[in-house]
């Protein structure tokens, strides 16, 4: 589905924690449930079919408002990559601030993903970040994705701004001594 928006991904009356666990069970939550909260059988991450740790999404995903619950929402459920032709921006600023890898690949490469998922549903995908390349395994087919030289560093040793600082604190110690 395309123009998937954060109110869709996890819905306002979602948002009263202000730690990020528990949102998992919330994501997608009107497509998800049905009204008696039972799981609706032909939602597509309720079929035990589709297993595995990477969201493919159809473009412009994650646009709307700029809630960073939309994040915690995908990772606590499991999800730590998301697979899309296209990103808003903010979105894509919280995927990265949270553990959360957004993926952009050509709009043909996620068609050709699709159809592979479509003719196997355990279809696999292999995302190297170091390498910046996502990998249809079956296949061999593979393309390149751009990431942020900062935000790579962060993601590859699990970093958040304060940690990727205090990385650097020798430097910083040092800098600051050349200074006086």
């Amino acid at each position: 589905m395309e123009d998937v928006d954060t109110d869709q991904i996890i819905p306002a009356r979602f948002l009263k924690a202000t730690t990020r666990e528990g949102f998992g069970d919330n994501l997608f939550r009107d497509w998800r449930y049905n009204s008696d909260n039972t799981l609706k059988a032909d939602f597509v991450l309720n079929n035990p079919i589709y297993t595995g740790r990477i969201l493919v999404a159809g473009r412009n995903f994650g646009c709307g408002s700029s809630r960073e619950h939309a994040a915690w929402a995908i990772h606590d459920f499991g999800f730590k990559v998301v697979v899309s032709s296209f990103f808003a921006d903010i979105f894509r600023g919280n995927a990265l601030n949270n553990g959360l890898l957004p993926v952009q690949v050509s709009d043909a490469f996620l068609h050709t993903i699709f159809s592979a998922i479509e003719m196997n549903p355990k279809t696999e995908l292999h995302v190297d970040l170091e390498r910046q390349t996502i990998t249809l395994l079956e296949s061999g087919d593979s393309e390149t994705f751009d990431i942020d030289l900062y935000k790579k560093v962060c993601m590859i040793n699990g970093y958040d701004d304060i940690d990727y600082l205090l990385s650097m604190k020798d430097k910083i110690q040092a800098f600051e001594q050349a200074q006086v």
